[in-house]
């Protein structure tokens, strides 16, 4: 049935194109109207205009005819990047961003842009997750998680700075995927802090998160759904920020353990050296410092139309010593070069993807504990969904790997997801 469209995945629907036996626009047609019966309750999208979507003709290319979600910190020259800020509500740019340009110049039909937190850092807009439209989807790329969730679109563009892909992606029960830092281009986004601004992908598979970052990024990722060959070696990492650990997360990541054993891998426990435990004071201390410095336009003209809490974390920013950056600096250079050697001898790490469900209410996307370390560490991390908690709400495991390793880190996190049944 045609109205059932919008449930494939983006490797099939593409199989499919290809085969001739789908018509790009019947597939666009599906995901617009399951936009129309869900929006009303979701709100994912910052903009929409389906008769602009309908009117798109896509290229020829790998994305041929799939639709697209862009987070709102993307520019797109066709339609509205408000960053999550009545600052910047109504603003158009003349280009698309690199990631946008390259995502249809590979066909992609770019639907909409979606819900950010107020520039991708703060304020939540409004909204809620698919599981429990009265819990929050998770952010700062709280509609493409939430749209790629309830079928409105396969695929999806996020960014992380600390947990902006992966909590909301295990909230939401979809794959997230954040890159090796760079390695999709940045240009043309709302850069917040440059040293950890990274662009991602979420979607309902492995194997879509890797077909689509492949796509924009021009890199071969491999294709996740083939057998590797052999099971991998994986460290079980609890990481500096278990003690925020929610019940069901400590259960989740015993079940885990067990099941990966089960499967074949080869499982120890394996924890950071205690110098990593030094990321949670730099990260936010850069973060902060270079968010500040990236709003010195909207601090100096518009100071009001910035939220309170993201004032008072600017003013943090703002007041960090020279040493205390230096230090902070040093720290992120420290520990991007000694992760190598604090994962000899595994292929991933296997840790939690949040402390546990999403929380209830919409005005708290939840705690980025457990990411801003790997993303400090510019490594690839994915979250693939692992079961529900008490609530019914999803929940995620996370596999990260070395930098660049982008490839083997897609493929045994679906070695992972498969152990987990």
């Amino acid at each position: 049935m045609s109205n059932e469209l919008y449930r494939l995945t983006a490797t099939e629907a593409a199989r499919q194109i290809a085969a001739g036996s789908l018509k790009p626009t019947d597939l666009v047609a599906a995901c617009l109207d399951r936009i129309a019966a869900r929006e009303p309750v979701i709100h994912a999208f910052a903009h929409l205009d389906p008769a602009a979507v309908h009117a798109a003709v896509p290229r020829a290319g790998k994305l041929h005819g799939i639709p697209v979600g862009v987070k709102d910190v993307l520019d797109t020259g066709d339609m509205p990047s408000g960053y999550g800020s009545p600052i910047w509500e109504g603003w158009r740019p003349r280009a698309d961003s690199a990631p946008v340009a390259w995502a249809r110049a590979t066909g992609g039909v770019v639907i909409g842009k979606t819900v950010t937190t107020e520039f991708a850092t703060r304020k939540p807009g409004p909204t809620a997750n698919p599981a429990n439209p009265g819990h929050t989807p998770g952010g700062s790329s709280s509609g493409s998680a939430a749209g790629v969730a309830d079928g409105m679109f396969p695929v999806a563009f996020g960014t992380q700075t600390a947990g902006s892909i992966i909590r909301p992606a295990a909230y939401c029960g979809v794959v997230g995927y954040k890159p090796s830092y760079g390695m999709i281009s940045r240009i043309g986004m709302k850069i917040m802090s440059d040293s950890l601004d990274t662009v991602g992908v979420m979607a309902r598979s492995v194997a879509d998160c890797a077909f689509f970052a492949g796509a924009v990024s021009g890199r071969d990722l491999g294709t996740p759904d083939s057998h590797p060959g052999r099971a991998p070696r994986i460290g079980i990492c609890r990481s500096p920020s278990w003690d925020l650990a929610r019940p069901e997360t400590q259960a989740l990541l015993t079940r885990v353990e067990t099941a990966l054993t089960r499967a074949g891998a080869a499982v120890e426990a394996r924890e950071l050296p205690d110098a990593f435990a030094a990321l949670k004071t730099a990260h936010p201390i850069i973060m902060n410092a270079e968010s500040a410095r990236a709003l010195g336009w909207e601090l100096a003209t518009h100071p009001d139309g910035i939220s309170e809490g993201l004032r008072e974390r600017m003013a943090f920013g703002l007041n960090q010593t020279e040493a205390a950056l230096t230090e902070a600096y040093d720290v992120f250079a420290s520990t991007q070069h000694a992760f190598p050697d604090a994962i000899f001898g595994l292929d991933v790490l296997v840790t939690p993807s949040a402390p546990g469900e999403a929380p209830a209410g919409l005005e708290w996307t939840g705690d980025p504990a457990f990411n801003f370390i790997w993303t400090s560490l510019h490594i690839p991390c994915v979250t693939v969904p692992a079961g529900t908690g008490p609530n019914g709400l999803p929940l995620g495991i996370q596999i990260v790997g070395r930098r660049g390793d982008d490839r083997a880190v897609l493929a045994w996190a679906r070695w992972v997801q498969a152990a987990l049944g």
